[in-house]
């Protein structure tokens, strides 16, 4: 009973960490201008993600421009759209593999071990998804940190981190901590004992003993 509590809390914090992924992806706050230096403008906001990049205005009005050109952006940048596509399917892979292997679900109730091995598979793929997302969301907060102690970047064209890339960090350490406890209900190896024979009982005599 304790292991299947722990297989699904394992999958609820991945499948929490999946959703994180996607919103992370959609979200176009992956960087924010940084009001640093003697020139700071305070009448707007600008910030980029990785689709698109907005304008937030005083007044409420927000003016976003998506990127038109794929081969126009920097190589970090398609990497780390690239690996969050890729975390963000291999996520829904692992939700429908996982789903299959819980207990609390009538999929192979026939064979156990085959179920187990089900969820286990699915914490792996949660594991992989989870690493993809933190190698892409690490590599961009890299760039940025870059860009920022850059002498030859201007100072009113550095960024700082935006809450994109704190929930990417949020989902990928969900999906690693949910992979890790569907791989903890692999299923033990119970090792089996010959039986033991049986000692044959001596036969009751039937004369008499004579002196």
């Amino acid at each position: 009973m304790a292991n299947a509590g722990l297989q699904l809390l394992g999958f609820i914090l991945a499948f929490l960490g999946w959703i994180g992924s996607i919103v992370s992806t959609a979200l176009p706050q992956w960087r924010i201008y940084s009001y640093a230096g003697d020139n700071i403008v305070t009448a707007q906001a600008i910030y980029e993600g990785l689709w698109m990049s907005c304008v937030s205005q005083s007044t409420g009005q927000i003016q976003c421009k998506i990127f038109d050109s794929l081969l126009n952006l920097n190589s970090t940048l398609q990497a780390t759209r690239a690996l969050m596509v890729i975390g963000i399917l291999l996520g829904l892979v692992a939700v429908f593999v996982a789903t299959v292997g819980m207990k609390c679900m009538k999929c192979l109730e026939d064979n156990e071990a085959q179920k187990m091995r089900m969820a286990v598979i699915g914490g792996v793929i949660f594991l992989i998804s989870g690493l993809a997302i933190l190698v892409a969301t690490a590599w961009y907060g890299n760039r940025i940190v870059q860009e920022f102690y850059d002498p030859m970047t201007p100072v009113n064209a550095r960024y700082e981190f935006g809450q994109a890339l704190f929930t990417g960090w949020a989902a990928a350490s969900l999906c690693l901590l949910g992979g890790a406890l569907l791989c903890c209900s692999c299923p033990q190896k119970t090792t089996s004992y010959p039986t033991p024979r049986p000692y044959p009982k001596p036969a009751p005599s039937s004369g008499k003993d004579y002196v």
